[in-house]
């Protein structure tokens, strides 16, 4: 498995994680995409999915947008509803239980950042208390006006979709406190409604993570440059980066390690060289 690994890199990852006092992992898109979950990286993907936003040639900008929660509610909730059954659905790969593993195994304090909200680092087992969601989680509700600054679990919230319309069925998600539409507690395109007060409370314990840890270890997984939030916070730490990107693998200008493979090799490959 670790046949595109030079000797030169192998040992690099060994000094990378000898001199670390800490761990931190962060991942975009296509961290999901070994679960079987889509990375919306293009709109024929999506489209593929759902059906019905290809025939409108909805993209996802379009739809990931408070602008279609309030044109047309039961198609956005189609969307989000669907993927929230889904990513309940959905067992993380084996590349998850090898990060926590390593983790564990090497003593290394960690800490999660993620753009993905589908939830899946909690479904492996990470302490939720040091995962970072920058771009919100689905698995929480929120006014959609909103009134208030309440953010409340999804859990209760049991979808009904019409996959081939995109359409959710039954009463739309109400807010609780004033009737009017919920909608999932993530950061769309054009979102000035978002409630941040999870995502800011998270950040603070990033914060105080990265304060207390100096010489920390990156692994980054599936993290694009289309939106290069992730990107730009693991470069932050080069070159003690080691980024995993089947696509675009390429380093920034302070170096790292680059592996050019999926989620699930990548991390494999980095766990026979530390572990195994």
């Amino acid at each position: 498995m670790m046949q595109q690994l030079s000797p030169i890199e192998i040992e690099r990852i060994k000094s990378l994680f000898s001199n670390a006092d800490s761990l931190i992992i962060s991942a975009g898109a296509g961290m999901g995409v070994d679960s079987g979950l889509p990375d919306f990286r293009g709109n024929q993907g999506m489209w593929q999915t759902y059906l019905e936003l290809g025939k409108q040639r909805i993209d996802f900008m379009d739809i990931a947008n408070p602008a279609a929660f309030r044109q047309t509610p039961r198609l956005a909730w189609g969307f989000y509803g669907h993927r929230l059954d889904s990513y309940r659905h959905t067992q993380p790969h084996q590349g998850f239980y090898l990060l926590k593993q390593l983790a564990e195994k090497l003593e290394l304090p960690y800490f999660v950042f993620t753009s993905n909200v589908d939830g899946q680092f909690q479904k492996a087992g990470f302490n939720a208390s040091q995962i970072y969601e920058c771009h919100g989680s689905i698995h929480h509700l929120q006014c959609f006006e909103p009134c208030d600054q309440e953010i409340w679990s999804a859990d209760q919230l049991q979808p009904e979709i019409d996959k081939d319309l995109c359409q959710w069925l039954g009463d739309l998600p109400k807010c609780s406190a004033c009737g009017s539409l919920a909608r999932p507690n993530v950061l769309m395109f054009n979102d000035d409604q978002w409630i941040r007060q999870r995502n800011y409370q998270q950040y603070k314990r990033l914060e105080k993570f990265i304060k207390q840890y100096h010489h920390p270890v990156v692994i980054e997984i599936g993290a694009g440059t289309a939106i290069a939030t992730v990107r730009g916070f693991s470069e932050r730490f080069a070159p003690q980066l080691i980024r995993i990107n089947l696509r675009e693998a390429m380093l920034p200008s302070k170096g790292g390690v680059s592996i050019a493979e999926n989620a699930v090799i990548g991390i494999q490959n980095i766990y026979q060289i530390l572990v195994e």
